[in-house]
């Protein structure tokens, strides 16, 4: 499904987030279309955490606003949580279940409870199907990431937010993620990931906007990005393969200091 460019699923406003004195984020802005895999690109500190943090409700913020599908998060707060599947970057559920226990498990906690053959076909879906009564814990990496991503929108919302969904994967785990997020955004969900591979933002975001020092400081495309940026003295430092890339622009936006 590609996006509807006249229905937001999200939309995020003037927003500002603070730590005591530390201005974590600063009038952070974009908006996450219906049908549509947007990237959240940033240094490390440069504000996604926080900014991840408020959407998803955890995180109070006393300065703009935020609306997923149509509601304020914050005056509303049980509707946009409602709207919204989670997949963190390292997720840990019961020790003792299985798959099908664990799936049994958050499809009733989500109001959506679903029986053995619709179990079944969920795991059949993700390749899972022989491994169903394995312990998470027995799973590999990229498998778990599947299941992960299954009880994320088992409940079918309107808007799915992946923490960096495929660090520490290989190769062919990180692509049949990238299969099963497109997959996602098909059905016409919309998609915010935070990520630090510009390989992944390329492959499967949409648009995406880079933040730094706790404000948005480019959105558009990949590609657009590039072709805006390729001749800036900045970018042109950095780049070491004499094609300009999507890791030079970032790089030559955000500099080159390692942050921790």
């Amino acid at each position: 499904m590609t996006a509807d460019p006249d229905k937001y699923i999200l939309k995020v406003d003037g927003l500002g987030v603070t730590y005591g004195d530390f201005v974590a984020v600063k009038d952070v802005g974009f908006n996450v279309l219906q049908g549509e895999i947007f990237g959240l690109l940033g240094p490390n500190g440069a504000g996604k955490t926080s900014t991840l943090s408020a959407i998803e409700g955890l995180l109070k913020f006393k300065q703009g606003t935020i609306i997923v599908d149509g509601q304020d998060v914050q005056q509303k707060p049980l509707y946009a949580k409602a709207s919204m599947g989670v997949q963190l970057q390292s997720t840990s559920f019961q020790p003792e279940l299985n798959v099908v226990q664990i799936l049994q498990l958050f499809s009733g906690i989500y109001g959506v409870p679903k029986n053995k053959d619709e179990i079944k076909e969920m795991l059949k879906d993700i390749k899972l199907e022989d491994h169903a009564h394995k312990k998470f814990g027995q799973l590999s990496g990229g498998q778990q990431q599947r299941v992960s991503l299954v009880i994320a929108t088992i409940h079918n919302p309107k808007l799915v937010l992946l923490d960096e969904p495929t660090t520490g994967l290989d190769p062919q785990s990180r692509r049949q993620l990238w299969e099963r997020i497109e997959a996602i955004k098909a059905k016409g969900h919309a998609v915010l990931l935070t990520t630090h591979s510009m390989e992944e933002a390329e492959a499967v975001c949409d648009r995406i906007a880079i933040i730094d020092h706790g404000r948005v400081i480019a959105i558009d495309t990949p590609q657009a990005l590039v072709d805006k940026h390729r001749d800036d003295p900045e970018v042109i430092a950095v780049s070491r393969r004499g094609k300009i890339t999507l890791e030079d622009v970032f790089i030559g936006l955000t500099g080159t200091a390692v942050r921790d």
